[in-house]
């Protein structure tokens, strides 16, 4: 196939400015909600005393989050025409991150935290004395699983986005 040219981004600016369309549309809110769970996903593992698979489950959260965080900064900078080879295939960038590394990492750390969630379940009873980390686990399990369904979200709308032969994130 021919190639295609890289999608236009925001008009080049002197100084750095937000691009506030990408702001108001579906996948930047998306974003948004997505750095808000995936941050209170991750800072209520690491917050308490964790062990074993919650290890991965945290590196999961840690890197997928970071990961959303540059891909939210460029967007929201119009700069991802700044990114070697990855910034002529926005969409698409957006699209695997989304789908491969977001659900996908997602749900592993969630099944993780609701495995352990269970395990820890008899603490749960009234006039438990020992530190119960029931809760926590449980928290970050309930926040992973919302996590994992914004990102098959805006995984959705990214590859619907392609397949309309559309070649921009807006």
């Amino acid at each position: 196939p021919p190639a295609v040219p890289p999608p236009p981004g925001p008009p080049a600016r002197g100084s750095l400015s937000l691009h506030r369309a990408y702001l108001r549309s579906p996948l930047g809110l998306l974003r948004l909600g997505q750095l808000a769970l995936g941050a209170a996903f991750w800072v209520t593992v690491a917050a308490h005393k964790y062990e074993g698979a919650a290890h991965f489950a945290l590196f999961a959260a840690v890197l997928v989050w970071l990961l959303t965080l540059a891909l939210f900064g460029l967007s929201l900078l119009g700069r991802w025409a700044l990114v070697p080879w990855l910034g002529s295939r926005w969409l698409l960038t957006n699209l695997v991150h989304d789908l491969a590394l977001g659900v996908g990492l997602y749900a592993a750390a969630t099944g993780i935290m609701g495995y352990k969630a269970g395990q820890r379940s008899y603490c749960n009873l009234p006039g438990y004395s020992q530190h119960c980390l029931y809760g926590a686990y449980l928290s970050a399990s309930v926040c992973g699983g919302i996590a994992a369904c914004l990102y098959l979200f805006s995984g959705l709308y990214c590859l619907s986005r392609r397949c309309r032969d559309q070649r921009d994130i807006i």
